[in-house]
Order: C-alpha cells, then sequence, then structure tokens
C-alpha cells in the first residue's frame, strides 16, 4: 500500500468571506494535487474565519449545504480529498464542524467538535456528541478531531481504540500555547500509534494571535512535516508501512489494562 502524501493549509484566509476562502482554498488545492497529496488538511472553520463573532449564526451552513458542494466541486477537479472547517447549521443549533469531501466530490465525514475552548465557542457553538468520526481514504482510516479535542488524552486514544491510522485536526491554536504544536501533537502520535496532521491557522484575528506551526507527526514520534509562523502548504508522506512496523514495536495499545481505568469515567 502506498504512503498517503498528506498536505497541510496554514493559513487564516479572510475572515467572513467565504467566497474568497474557497477561492484561497481551490488555488492551494491545485497546488496540493502539483505534489502529490491526495488529502488537503485545512485549518479550523476555515471557510468563514474564526473570530467572526456574533456573525457565527449567519455564516453558519448545513452540511450540505452551498459551501459544501462548492469544495466538492474543489476536490473533484484538483483530484484530491479535502478536509475543511466551518461552522454547521443544524437546526436550531451551532456547531464548529470540519467535513471530509473525497477526491470524486462526495461528502465522506462531517466531525462536530466536542471540547469547546473558551467563551467565544462556549457563547457561539453547541458541542457535539460523537467523540470518533472517522473515513476511509487512500487505504487508510481517517479519524477528525478539532483543535481543543486533540489536547484530551481521551478523545486521541478513542480513536486510536477504533483503528484510526491518521488523525486530522483542523486547528486554531493561539498564542501562548504553542507548546500544543511543538510537545503535545507529536507525543499524541507517539502515545497512540498514528499519525497526526495538525493543521493551524496564522496571524492576528480579531483578539487572537494565532501560532502557525503546523504539524505531519508520525507513529515513532518524530515531526515529517513543520510549518513556520506565517501562511504556507506543507505536506508529508503517511506511511502504511511505517505505521506497521512502529505498532509492532510500541506495545502501549497491548499493554493497557483497561479494568484499571474505570475511575477516568
Amino acid at each position: 500500500m502506498p504512503p498517503l502524501r498528506t498536505a497541510l493549509l496554514q493559513s487564516s484566509g479572510i475572515p467572513g468571506d467565504v467566497a474568497k476562502n474557497l477561492e484561497i482554498l481551490d488555488a492551494y488545492a491545485a497546488q496540493a494535487a502539483d505534489a502529490g497529496a491526495g488529502l488537503l488538511v485545512c485549518p479550523e472553520m476555515f471557510l468563514t474565519g474564526y473570530a467572526v463573532g456574533d456573525d457565527v449564526p449567519r455564516l453558519a451552513e448545513p452540511a450540505d449545504g452551498a459551501s459544501s458542494r462548492a469544495v466538492g466541486d474543489i476536490a473533484r477537479r484538483r483530484g484530491l480529498a479535502v478536509l475543511y472547517g466551518y461552522p454547521e447549521r443544524n437546526g436550531d443549533f451551532v456547531h464548529n464542524a470540519a467535513q471530509l469531501v473525497g477526491p470524486d466530490g462526495s461528502r465522506l465525514a462531517d466531525y462536530r467538535k466536542t471540547h469547546l475552548f473558551g467563551p467565544f465557542e462556549q457563547r457561539h457553538f453547541t458541542p457535539g456528541e460523537e467523540p470518533v468520526v472517522q473515513a476511509e481514504l487512500g487505504g487508510l482510516r481517517i479519524g477528525i478531531t478539532i483543535c481543543y479535542d486533540v489536547e484530551f488524552p481521551e478523545n486521541v486514544r478513542a480513536h486510536a481504540l477504533a483503528g484510526t491510522d491518521l488523525l486530522a485536526v483542523p486547528t486554531a491554536l493561539m498564542h501562548p500555547f504553542p507548546f500544543v504544536a511543538e510537545k503535545l501533537v507529536p507525543v499524541r502520535a507517539f502515545e497512540n500509534q498514528m499519525y497526526v496532521a495538525y493543521a493551524n491557522r496564522t496571524g492576528r484575528e480579531g483578539e487572537f494571535d494565532f501560532t502557525g506551526l503546523s504539524c505531519l507527526a508520525s507513529p515513532d514520534g518524530a515531526v515529517r512535516a513543520r510549518a513556520g509562523r506565517g501562511e504556507e502548504l506543507i505536506t508529508g508522506e503517511a506511511d502504511p508501512a511505517l505505521l506497521a512496523a512502529s505498532r509492532a514495536e510500541n506495545t502501549y495499545l497491548r499493554d493497557r489494562r483497561p479494568g484499571l481505568y474505570g475511575s477516568l469515567t
């Protein structure tokens, strides 16, 4: 099984301008496809911007809305899967969501952020209730979480136990927390024996100053690709052979004793 070349878009786009952000996504999807990528991971709330305040309800769309169809068209024309963050309208509720669209333009998975960070998110969004959402792509099982979710070891371990091979994490990590991208994400990959694709926003947006530092971490704890602080596209490979070898050597998951962990719940 060949490696899945994975592209991570580090960009904050144009807050509040969905049409322009779709144009930016299309341009970077073309670059990712030219680099041989089969998957492009975009940041949290990429379609609308993160610091959009009270415009969240106005900008929110259903999972099968116009923007979903537009991203599907981009994915189909460029020939790669796209995972993008957006505010999802679900009846009277709005979720901080991420949707995975396949290279044929079909919707493969939609995930709603389960752990909301800070007063902005807690005011505008309803948390999701499904911690593990997955789809098959390029011979790998792709899991989805969003930003703060990956900082909860229980969330990532649930993915590991469900067989996730590559955990894709649209992110809006801000100062003063760069250690999450620098230290915590590679540890999550190692302790759960999976790849973690962590795609962050960058620069100032409203009251937030995003750290950049997007990365692709591998199950051996190495960082296979790392962005700087500015806007850029990075790529790295999620290699099934390395994944299998690492899992054979690292026995964390086999050595667990679940009977001891009842107090966690």
